[in-house]
């Protein structure tokens, strides 16, 4: 039996690889004749910069960037060539703001200037178009940040994280456009959700970045201020942050699209780039997975990516998580046969702390079902 086991990250617990790494291994427990062919899959979130590197090739250039409180941290620009010299690089901005980056926890001064200086790193390198990974931030300023490290002006500190933007009415990017010009933008968008409102970037992602009740509302309103310093108070100059992903890594999103950045679901740009239907077309079964499954995993997340991926190739696809919070008529919607949680197992607290062990063995009990001849 060929199984394909292409899963993405376990937030907090494993990457794509290591999760991968510890469903072949206990799947090969029960079933050592099967060829188990690991894919290490990603959307924009963090693992974007390390799937992507490891699928194309290319070249992989460090340059050090402001963290989201301004300690340097250090972002991996995935640089390729075409055949008609056409050079891409790919970065992942979870690297430059995303969390555990720095020593505290700050959601009203977290900046995104480290994706800004990475953005010019990859300009200086050549770049005619530069992919960004967006998703896993613990910034929500709309980009501010990003867009200062470029060469936006304002009449606040745009690097100063949200609470820096109160009182804004003037953002001048001029001196911002000029830098990327002649340079595709693409943003590899991890949500679909809208800039503001109740499932904007603020009200849905805050309460993860560390934001309380109080906060979270005073973000979303800073925020539409700074939508009309750039864009303008008329509705119909508004609609950028209305646009689906403008709200993607605490609003990157927004930043980029006005910049004329086209924005796609980030999953697509790496099952594409890793050739999936031709690894589904070689397998028998897909096994994909990640920390939590939910009903959210059909908005443009990898589990999605990779079922719909299966069922075009008529091969049936499991899902293997920490945990498993969909029935079976939202799991059948998505492509998936069946799904299986590490925590109906062990539990909450031994499903994190030793999740590959656990991870390793959820999937040799499963394959006594899927690879019942072994």
């Amino acid at each position: 039996m060929r199984v394909l086991v292409a899963p993405d990250k376990f937030a907090g617990t494993l990457s794509a690889a290591e999760a991968a790494a510890a469903i072949a291994e206990g799947w090969n427990r029960h079933a050592p004749a099967d060829v188990v062919t690991c894919l290490p899959v990603a959307d924009g979130g963090p693992g974007f910069s390390g799937v992507l590197a490891e699928a194309l090739g290319g070249r992989v250039e460090a340059v050090t960037v402001r963290g989201p409180l301004g300690t340097p941290v250090t972002v991996d620009l995935v640089v390729t060539e075409s055949d008609q010299g056409v050079v891409t690089v790919h970065v992942e901005s979870a690297q430059a703001c995303g969390h555990d980056l720095e020593p505290e926890v700050a959601p009203l001064r977290a900046c995104s200037a480290g994706v800004g200086e990475a953005l010019g790193a990859a300009i200086d390198l050549g770049a005619d178009r530069v992919v960004l990974g967006l998703g896993g931030s613990v910034t929500t300023d709309a980009g501010a940040g990003f867009l200062a490290a470029l060469g936006a002006t304002a009449d606040v500190d745009l690097t100063g994280g949200p609470e820096a933007l109160d009182g804004v009415t003037r953002v001048d990017l001029t001196a911002v456009r000029e830098r990327v010009a002649g340079v595709e933008l693409v943003a590899a968008i991890d949500v679909r959700a809208p800039l503001l409102g109740m499932f904007g970037a603020a009200r849905t992602f805050g309460p993860q970045k560390g934001m309380d009740d109080e906060q979270i509302w005073r973000v979303d309103r800073l925020l539409d201020g700074f939508v009309d310093a750039v864009c303008g108070s008329a509705p119909s100059q508004r609609r950028t942050a209305e646009v689906e992903g403008a709200g993607a890594a605490g609003g990157l999103g927004f930043a980029l699209a006005v910049l004329g950045a086209v924005l796609v679901p980030g999953t697509q740009v790496v099952l594409d780039a890793i050739g999936i239907d031709a690894h589904v077309a070689a397998a028998d079964l897909v096994v994909t997975g990640e920390g939590a499954y939910d009903i959210t995993s059909r908005s443009g997340k990898t589990v999605f990516g990779v079922a719909e991926a299966a069922a075009r190739q008529a091969r049936p696809c499991i899902v293997l998580a920490g945990r498993v919070d969909v029935g079976a008529r939202e799991m059948r919607a998505m492509g998936v046969e069946s799904a299986y949680a590490v925590v109906d197992v062990v539990g909450e607290a031994a499903a994190v702390s030793d999740a590959a062990t656990h991870l390793a063995s959820l999937a040799e009990r499963v394959a006594r079902t899927w690879s019942p001849a072994s």
